[in-house]
């Protein structure tokens, strides 16, 4: 059974998924993982979801606001051996429905070209491709989402 717990980031289980995440991302990367680790801290995260299956952390992702109208996904992971089960799509959910009943208008994201699961998931949950925005402007390896609540 699949259960979402909506949390903070100083959750045990969110940092230890993140973890996860940025060891997968320092390789697909590469070069460019210094460059997009400084915009993915963690610290005073207060909308953080992680999803469980069978009680074990299964999935994991988070919004921030961006500007008075929009949340910002971010630190969205399914560790390898639970993709595939709906969980991202779960946790896409429970965020978007966080974020609008914190009174904001739309979710914007950025992921990378070399992370095509993630860019069907978005694609799938409803989201339509935008220019680069902020820090992403210019960067050929980033692709930026956005999505009206």
């Amino acid at each position: 059974m699949i259960t979402i717990e909506r949390t903070t980031s100083e959750n045990i289980d969110f940092r230890g998924l993140v973890r996860e995440l940025d060891k997968d991302l320092a390789i697909r990367d590469g070069d460019e993982h210094d460059f997009f680790h400084q915009f993915n801290k963690i610290d005073m995260l207060k909308q953080v979801v992680v999803a469980y299956k069978d009680g074990v952390p299964a999935g994991c992702g988070a919004v921030k606001p961006y500007d008075d109208k929009t949340m910002e996904v971010k630190r969205m992971f399914v560790p390898q051996e639970y993709r595939g089960q709906g969980i991202a799509a779960l946790v896409l959910q429970d965020l978007e429905q966080w974020s609008s009943e914190l009174g904001f208008d739309k979710c914007i994201l950025e992921t990378g070209i070399k992370m095509p699961e993630a860019i069907r998931l978005y694609q799938k949950s409803g989201y339509r491709q935008i220019p680069n925005y902020g820090q992403y402007a210019g960067v050929e390896s980033s692709v930026c989402f956005e999505k009206l609540l």
